[in-house]
């Protein structure tokens, strides 16, 4: 089954060709970061302005890179929540009039339960020949084995999953304020080391972890060198981000205020923005070590926090397969720590190449994939849900 997937939920443009919810035969993918990066995060308008520029293009790269034509396409698939409304409705407009216009079956993904669904996708092109009758369509080696736990961490989600099957979604817990993707970019804009975050800050820690390797130093001297807080909300598997982001921008702000040479406080206090950028520029200026100190100190704080509670709900649940998904997954320190964690447990984790973590429409059409084994598909009155969340059952 060869699905055409589309994904537009934020300021991604993406199309792909998936073969069986597992293969790829294309995957393009239009970004804006250059565009949004001026201010810092993304602008909704300006996003959707731009899918409308790029999303036939998009779909028409993907086409010829897996040399398809519409014959060899069947069904359509896009996604319709959660996200930005006015993006939601390039993408799912343009998969609904595809699907009409050449009379294909079409499905609705869910966003975050496509960022699961990544963790089936192959790191490769290349598209295996099955004998139809001896496949299982539904699991083939190399595939998560349920039942699993899923921690999918984005820049609007932080949550813990326990997935019994397919569609079938516990939720054991989830953050009560800010996710970990939304921490990240605002600590790398008070740290003024731009957008988007995660990757801003996961360079700057690695770089002056890897100067302190290099002078035989342990690396835990940056990722202790401030004392941040963990809000470990004992006895749930929530999360909580904002005071530790709160505590950066309290200490960022104060290395601002003796930076920039402010005497007032309030001050300060009332432009923070323009401050914390001074005061990186400067500490950049004298080798970055107190911005990349700070950075590590942080990340090290929110990788401990989500190691630590995914292991915990892995061993109260007995599974011995945990998967990650979402942008957040893409850090490199939250995927070692977390093989640190579950190793001794002999508890299997997987990820996404890096590639699959981001926005792309290779997991929407994965995601499609198995909804369409059974047999589900929408109509084409389908209107985007800008607030949906993964259907989760009662445990």
């Amino acid at each position: 089954m060869l699905i055409l997937g589309i994904e537009s939920s934020c300021d991604e443009t993406g199309a792909a060709i998936v073969k069986d919810g597992r293969y790829l035969l294309s995957n393009v993918v239009a970004s804006q970061i250059e565009i949004h990066d001026r201010y810092g995060g993304v602008v909704p308008e300006v996003a959707s302005r731009q899918q409308l520029a790029t999303i036939i293009p998009v779909i028409e790269t993907a086409m010829e890179q897996a040399q398809c034509n519409w014959e060899h396409i069947d069904a359509v698939a896009a996604t319709y929540g959660p996200g930005l409304a006015g993006s939601l409705l390039v993408g799912l407009t343009a998969g609904k009039a595809i699907a009409l216009a050449h009379e294909l079956p079409f499905l609705g993904v869910n966003h975050l339960e496509a960022h699961i669904y990544a963790n089936w996708l192959r790191n490769s092109t290349y598209a295996r020949q099955t004998r139809e009758d001896d496949a299982d369509w539904e699991y083939q080696e190399g595939d998560p084995t349920f039942p699993l736990l899923c921690l999918v961490i984005s820049g609007a989600h932080s949550e813990l999953v326990l997935v019994r099957g397919h569609g079938h979604y516990e939720l054991l817990g989830r953050t009560r304020d800010d996710a970990a993707g939304e921490a990240f970019d605002k600590v790398g804009r008070i740290l003024g080391l731009g957008y988007p975050g995660g990757p801003a800050i996961q360079q700057a820690a690695q770089r002056v972890e890897e100067e302190l390797t290099q002078q035989g130093k342990a690396v835990s001297l940056a990722r202790g060198a401030y004392r941040l807080p963990r809000a470990w909300l004992r006895g749930t598997h929530d999360f909580s981000f904002s005071g530790l982001k709160t505590a950066v921008l309290h200490l960022a702000e104060g290395a601002s205020e003796q930076q920039a040479g402010t005497a007032s406080g309030e001050k300060a206090r009332g432009q923070v923005s323009q401050y914390t950028r001074m005061g990186a520029q400067a500490a950049t200026q004298k080798g970055g070590a107190n911005v990349a100190l700070l950075a590590s100190s942080f990340q090290e704080a929110v990788v401990d926090v989500l190691a630590v509670k995914t292991r915990l709900a892995a061993q109260e649940y007995h599974v011995k397969h945990v998967l990650l998904a979402g942008g957040v997954a893409a850090n490199s320190s939250l995927r070692t720590r977390l093989e640190q964690e579950l190793r001794p447990l002999r508890i299997r984790l997987s990820y996404p190449p890096v590639a699959y973590c981001t926005d792309n429409a290779a997991m929407i059409g994965s995601a499609a994939f198995f909804h369409l084994l059974r047999g589900e598909q929408h109509g084409l009155d389908l209107d985007v849900a800008p607030g949906l969340s993964l259907p989760f059952v009662k445990a």
